[in-house]
């Protein structure tokens, strides 16, 4: 993709609010095929790297480690430098080291239990993963209505919350048991899973995507509304906090903000017929591609991240705290001939 293929445009406060929390971002797009990492010059402008990875998707982050869920692959990027250490500038170097072939496993998103082992939501077999040294997958667990593991992607299980360490809830797009049988009920028949009782928590939702736990809280994004929404753990009961003018999925937290992904709506599919429709309507806006960053203590949106050109899509989103200026090498230049590093000696 040539540099002119996107715009990226931004809220003039984002600049500084990126180096007030000391962080940088990672966001995926499977549409383009793009991991963007995304933090400061040293002049305080934005700086933005791009790399590609086929349908990259899942994303789990950390200051020295990614792991990225791709077409066929799960892969860990490792940083290479040293604390001090700048490459070009850089400040953090993530280079593949690591990639399990899993196959086509349209796998969505991805976290480290407390073990270090990558847990992965497998969309295509309705289940939670993790590698195999021998297999595409071991199966870890799976929707007390799924009555056998097939690739038939029966309810489109997509999100996944982690807490101290383990599984803790995931989203569905329907409590479906037939081959694709979720597309007949996206706009009301998405559920949100408990994984300590192995029971539903919360029904009748629309293509809900992202849960997440911050601060003992549980959220999600319900993406067929464009509502950001927290749920009661014990009751289920889901708020609606805000409007996101988009296709949202894609959520990450850091101190007293929330960041969204949004996607533009494609042309009927999966995204039509939705109550998004409407409700962009009602508040007089079209569907956006991009990050919207919210402040969790008053509700408002304090800074945004809009893409045009190319980018219409984007799946999960990522903080990297600590990194000022990230990069990263893929697999599709000659960058990563050249990448030579020597471990100590033992």
């Amino acid at each position: 993709m040539s540099a002119t293929a996107f715009d990226l445009t931004a809220s003039p406060g984002l600049p500084a609010w990126l180096a007030e929390q000391r962080l940088s971002l990672a966001f995926t797009t499977y549409q383009a095929g793009k991991l963007f990492l995304l933090g400061l010059t040293e002049d305080h402008q934005l700086a933005v790297h791009e790399r590609s990875f086929s349908r990259c998707m899942g994303l789990h982050a950390a200051a020295q480690t990614l792991w990225l869920a791709t077409h066929y692959q799960l892969t860990r990027l490792e940083n290479y430098l040293p604390p001090g250490q700048r490459h070009h500038g850089h400040d953090r170097l993530y280079v593949p080291t690591v990639s399990h072939t899993t196959g086509d496993l349209d796998v969505h998103d991805v976290a480290v239990d407390g073990q270090g082992r990558p847990i992965f939501v497998n969309t295509l077999f309705t289940c939670l993963a993790t590698v195999s040294e021998a297999h595409s997958f071991r199966p870890l667990w799976r929707p007390p209505w799924i009555t056998r593991l097939a690739p038939e992607d029966r309810s489109h299980l997509n999100g996944l919350a982690m807490e101290a360490g383990r599984p803790a809830y995931v989203t569905a797009v329907a409590d479906s048991d037939v081959a694709d049988g979720w597309r007949d009920r996206r706009r009301d028949g998405g559920v949100l899973l408990d994984l300590t009782t192995d029971r539903i928590l919360t029904s009748g939702l629309a293509m809900p995507h992202s849960p997440r736990l911050h601060r003992g809280h549980l959220y999600l994004l319900e993406a067929g509304t464009g509502y950001f929404c927290r749920v009661d753990r014990q009751t289920g009961a889901v708020e609606r906090l805000h409007f996101c003018p988009g296709y949202a999925r894609g959520l990450a937290f850091v101190g007293d903000y929330a960041l969204i992904g949004l996607s533009a709506l494609r042309q009927g599919g999966t995204f039509a017929g939705l109550e998004l429709e409407a409700n962009l309507q009602r508040h007089g806006a079209g569907a956006r591609c991009g990050l919207l960053i919210l402040d969790l203590r008053h509700g408002h949106l304090a800074h945004w991240i809009r893409l045009s050109g190319l980018i219409t899509e984007l799946y999960d989103v990522a903080i990297l705290p600590g990194v000022r200026r990230p990069m990263a090498i893929g697999h599709k230049t000659d960058e990563i001939h050249h990448i030579l590093t020597l471990a100590p000696d033992p």
